[in-house]
């Protein structure tokens, strides 16, 4: 069929209507006519993938990767940067609109970096296929649970994404090859960790082509047999851990390779700095920082002088944090609690939140807020979706004004929206 794109949506794909119905078109652009395959049809929406451009956006340009299309990592590099970022904004718009149904005071400019190389986090699938020559190890597929066969990765950094190659030769060696099923990177500021997830025991042998892989290419390799909670680092033993660096406050902020951290160090930076400004932490302020993790807004917020209160629900990211703030000499407080059914009514009064939920959101928190404080709250969330719903609540229920909100390009070429929200009250 032949169609008329009207628009680009937040995952990269042309919007178009084929007889009054909507059809989302991969690998199709706003202003383009294409050629398309239809894919599915459902009761109000179709799904085609385009076959041929006949008429090509201005946007549109050749991806930077030889695998785009059949590895599923990226969704958008056929789209230049600055598309895909209006597309993530109009996207955080819409759903601040229809699903929330608020005003927004001032749309922020987007937070973005370097669209390459950015990607210091990653699980890597690993499937080993006798027919292809031995292990692949990569993103998966589009759409599929195969493994794509790659060579590099133009989103992880060079000298990690050169290690493909030697990673695909060493398992293949491994005697228990097709029993490795991921292997996950953790990049910090002086070291990278490759994380290898196994099911059953290395042998001594195997324990020695690890050792010679981390000598040679000069990395840390973990094992974890089991659940996150078994990983352990294997070789070296000794050597810099990972730590991520937040220079504008002082601060070295360390991990783990099982941690959630922001897979883009350098647009963390720039996250934190704005939700900073926005938050205005001042000294002899109460502030919570709610799902705080290991400590990367609460410790900026303490490096300013404000009495912060960190609130998780892992006993483990809890402790890391008092780590940071002990290694980094600052004071604050980390509690562990369960944020989905918030109990907090002993720790007191809070003047200001900092909320940076999972995807799921923060609904039963901004639920259970008081009429009387916090009066500013900075929302970071993961899903625009899940922050128009709580944006709901907050300025409909609880007397907030969204003030201010726009989007971070966290995870350039691909439908991942990350954003920040400003809210107040008056």
């Amino acid at each position: 069929m032949n169609l008329e794109i009207d628009a680009l949506d937040a995952e990269g794909r042309g919007v178009a209507r084929n007889a009054g119905k909507v059809v989302f078109v991969e690998g199709a652009l706003a202003g383009e006519r294409v050629e398309a395959r239809l894919l599915e049809s459902k009761s109000k929406f179709d799904r085609a993938r385009v076959t041929a451009v006949l008429r090509a956006s201005a946007s549109r340009r050749d991806p930077a990767c030889p695998y785009f299309g059949t590895c599923g990592g990226c969704a958008t590099q056929h789209v230049d940067a600055r598309t895909q970022v209006a597309a993530k904004q109009r996207g955080l718009e819409d759903n601040l609109a229809r699903i929330g149904k608020v005003e927004v005071g001032a749309m922020l400019a987007p937070i973005h970096g370097s669209e390459w190389g950015y990607r210091a986090r990653a699980r890597l699938s690993v499937r080993y296929v006798e027919g292809k020559g031995g292990a692949l190890v990569g993103f998966r597929e589009r759409k599929s649970t195969y493994v794509a066969d790659m060579q590099g990765c133009e989103v992880l950094p060079p000298a990690v994404s050169a290690l493909i190659p030697a990673l695909r030769a060493l398992i293949t060696k491994l005697s228990i090859r097709d029993r490795v099923p991921q292997v996950e990177i953790a990049v910090g500021e002086a070291s990278v960790v490759l994380l290898f997830r196994h099911l059953l025991p290395f042998t001594p042998e195997d324990q020695g082509l690890l050792r010679d892989f981390a000598d040679a290419n000069r990395v840390c390799v973990w094992l974890q047999p089991e659940g996150p909670d078994s990983a352990a680092p294997f070789h070296p033993l000794a050597g810099e851990g990972l730590y991520y660096a937040l220079p504008e406050f002082g601060l070295k902020i360390a991990f783990q390779p099982t941690d959630f951290t922001q897979v883009n160090p350098a647009v963390n930076r720039l996250l934190v700095s704005r939700a900073l400004r926005l938050l205005d932490p001042q000294p002899g302020e109460r502030v919570a920082d709610m799902f705080c993790g290991i400590g990367n807004f609460a410790l900026p917020i303490a490096a300013r002088g404000a009495q912060v209160i960190g609130f998780e629900g892992s006993p483990l990211l809890v402790e890391r944090a008092r780590q940071n703030a002990a290694a980094n000499g600052l004071v604050a407080q980390f509690e562990v609690a369960d944020l989905f059914r918030p109990n907090l009514e002993h720790f007191g009064r809070f003047d200001k939140y900092l909320l940076d939920p999972p995807r799921e959101g923060a609904a039963s928190l901004v639920h259970a807020l008081p009429d009387a404080w916090p009066r500013r709250i900075v929302y970071v969330s993961c899903d625009p979706a899940t922050l128009a719903r709580d944006a709901d609540t907050l300025v409909h229920k609880k007397g907030f004004t969204l003030a201010a909100a726009g989007v971070v390009n966290m995870f350039p070429h691909t439908a991942h929206v990350e954003s920040i929200a400003l809210f107040e009250r008056p």
